[in-house]
């Protein structure tokens, strides 16, 4: 299955999209706190300016976002013109609406209406400038260029590691050497894979103990697995590669410092609206390998920004006795 569409790489935002509303949250109030001190005559009174100021922006900020949100894919069939004459229309025509309601609240202190709808849309348009301009620097050619770069940085690391499994069992167990060797030609099938094609949860599991099953026969009973994975639809589609390099620094960092080895635990569960994965390994000490650990969670939570934008997050917790790192991927929602 593939990605349907990358983060910001339409004209238009997708306005469902958290990291797309926490921008223009942040963008419209940086614009009130800057008309805030343009208006007030001394700095002092640049704080109460701006609450005045937000107690008009904000109940139409929210408005035009929901509004927006419930007819992103309308927008999004129109011609890239029209949709964004219309994401200005809707911000000029709440504008005009709400002032004109305010002002008959309160007539004392009414302004134009006008104004404020004219004002309304060149913050729009400054908006919709923006994301215009991120969606040509996250275009899908370059989006799948920096996505199959992440990938190439994993894919010898795992690959080197899985071999060096193997050759470990050629002397001592070449039985279990060949059929290690078969179970590594489907790794190196699935480390080749388009890296803008997304999995299911299914085949990353059966990757990732595939994986495991290679580093059990170097490590023998010191290496123990706990899956905790009941309940769960495996046919989500994921990123590919999430859950092996993860493993690989458990492994690696957890269980081969310890002379009597270790439990890695991966548990998967649902939360709200949200897929959780947490692996956990022990810890035996200060660990000497922290690079390849740190270069493994800056790939991973980068890709997870050109998947899902800020729709998905890495989470590490150190403890004193366990090291868990935790995925929290957004859960699909259903086609209507």
């Amino acid at each position: 299955m593939s990605i349907r569409q990358f983060p910001a790489t339409h004209p238009l935002p997708d306005w469902r999209n958290f990291g797309v509303m926490l921008r223009v949250l942040l963008g419209v109030n940086a614009l009130a706190l800057a008309a805030a001190l343009l208006q007030v005559p001394e700095l002092a009174l640049w704080p109460s300016r701006f609450v005045d100021l937000a107690a008009v922006v904000e109940p139409l900020l929210l408005i035009s976002l929901g509004l927006l949100s419930l007819g992103r894919d309308l927008l999004w069939r129109l011609p890239l013109r029209a949709g964004q004459a219309a994401v200005l229309a809707l911000a000029g025509g709440l504008a005009f609406a709400l002032h004109a309601y305010w002002g008959w609240l309160l007539p004392d202190d009414a302004g134009s209406p006008w104004r404020a709808a004219l004002l309304a849309m060149m913050a729009a348009a400054l908006l919709l400038l923006y994301f215009d301009l991120r969606s040509g620097a996250f275009d899908p050619a370059q989006t799948e260029a920096r996505l199959a770069a992440l990938n190439a940085r994993i894919r010898p690391h795992f690959l080197f590691n899985s071999l060096n499994a193997v050759l470990s069992l050629i002397r001592a167990r070449p039985q279990e050497a060949e059929a290690a060797l078969e179970s590594l030609s489907d790794l190196f099938r699935a480390a080749m894979r388009d890296p803008k094609e997304l999995v299911s949860l299914g085949e990353e599991i059966e990757l990732a103990k595939q994986y495991l099953e290679l580093e059990h026969l170097r490590l023998g009973e010191r290496l123990r697995v706990d899956w905790q994975i009941a309940g769960l639809n495996l046919d989500l589609p994921i990123p590919p590669l999430m859950l092996q390099p993860l493993l690989e620094n458990a492994v690696y960092h957890g269980i081969e410092p310890a002379p009597a080895g270790g439990t890695v635990r991966i548990a998967m569960t649902r939360r709200d609206d949200a897929l959780c994965i947490a692996i956990s390994n022990p810890v035996s000490g200060p660990s000497t390998r922290a690079n390849g650990n740190r270069m493994a969670l800056i790939n991973i939570r980068e890709r997870l920004a050109l998947y899902y934008d800020l729709e998905a997050r890495l989470e590490i917790e150190h403890g004193a006795t366990a090291y868990e790192v935790r995925i929290i991927l957004p859960w699909p929602k259903k086609k209507r």
